[in-house]
């Protein structure tokens, strides 16, 4: 075999490896998470180390002893998605043991804005948005969910009812006017077998 086809092969699977799986965390902060944020990533490891990965080696062990590899489809695939499943594992192993758990309702200070907090806020033009500040790996921007390292979360931390904070983004300046602000009233456990 040509040193051009496994250089470009071992090219195109260095550029696989660098499709990023989050945003990365700003350089010396810690990971933090909400409970349930923290409840979400054990269950998927658990699921990928319990049922995927297994499933799919053994489709793969099954692909591979039908003979011609580089044909196999079922075998390739099966090659690709264990790939993944491992990248995945390896990222939330990782992820998980620089994680500091947060309970939003333990927040002694409720009436500012703090990592947890459900806040209602209205724009310039009137519109009212209400979003939650989580952690980067639990972020759902279109669910209300957005990170505690995004430009809306920055604007809105330790902010009170009442007070208006700018936003500074690429379109400009705007102005946000913070209408309330919620926790959670139960504490969360956070048991081992999550």
């Amino acid at each position: 075999m040509s040193k051009a086809f496994v250089k470009e092969d071992a090219e195109n699977q260095d550029d696989e490896d660098l499709v990023p799986e989050a945003a990365a965390l700003p350089a010396g902060t810690k990971n933090y998470l909400t409970v349930y944020g923290y409840k979400a990533l054990r269950v998927e490891l658990k699921h990928l180390l319990n049922v995927e990965r297994p499933e799919v080696v053994q489709i793969v062990s099954w692909a591979a002893s039908n003979g011609d590899r580089s044909e196999n489809g079922d075998y390739i695939y099966g090659k690709k998605r264990l790939r993944e499943i491992d990248r995945r594992i390896r990222f939330l192993t990782k992820r998980l043991e620089i994680a500091e758990v947060v309970d939003p309702a333990l927040q002694p200070t409720k009436d500012r804005v703090f990592f947890g907090a459900t806040t209602v806020y209205a724009n310039q033009e009137g519109e009212e948005f209400t979003v939650t500040i989580v952690g980067v790996d639990e972020a759902e921007p279109l669910n209300g969910k957005i990170s505690w390292v995004s430009p809306v979360a920055r604007a809105l931390l330790k902010a009170q009812e009442g007070d208006v904070v700018t936003l500074r983004t690429p379109g400009g300046v705007q102005e946000l006017d913070i209408l309330e602000i919620h926790y959670p009233t139960e504490v969360t456990e956070l048991s081992h077998d999550d």
